[in-house]
């Protein structure tokens, strides 16, 4: 079994958001300004759409509040959004539509190469999306 969590010495931004229309608005400008002052922009805006996608979920599916966690390790981003439901995301990917009417979200994730985990928890789940920052030979060009 191989662990993948980053080191306790690994870049690592958290926060917790308010439920709110504006909550996504805001995820997105502090996932801008942390990667930017970590010097991580090469997918910059990719990374600022995968939270926006989580956060937007996390809020119009718990009706609480919700807290994203950023963080580097070996050239991949960990984004994890965690939520106060244990309700997991139900995909149908045949027809890239959730059960609530939803859905594209997750295939955007898919499109830009963001690999989706959920972890279920008491009293709530986190979704990780982890993204490639650097440029690979298999790597999506985001330019």
């Amino acid at each position: 079994m191989s662990a993948t969590a980053p080191s306790p010495t690994a870049p690592r931004h958290a926060v917790d958001l308010p439920r709110g229309l504006h909550t996504p608005a805001v995820a997105r400008h502090i996932t801008q300004r942390w990667l930017e002052t970590a010097e991580q922009t090469h997918r910059l805006d990719d990374a600022v759409l995968i939270v926006s996608e989580l956060v937007t979920n996390a809020v119009r599916h718990t009706g609480a509040s919700c807290r994203l966690a950023l963080s580097l390790h070996n050239g991949r981003l960990d984004i994890a959004v965690a939520d106060h439901s244990e309700d997991l995301p139900e995909i149908d990917r045949h027809a890239g539509r959730t059960a609530y009417g939803g859905g594209f979200g997750m295939n955007i994730i898919e499109q830009l190469g963001g690999d989706m985990t959920v972890v279920p928890g008491l009293g709530g789940k986190t979704v990780h999306v982890v993204l490639p920052l650097r440029p690979g030979p298999d790597a999506r060009r985001s330019e």
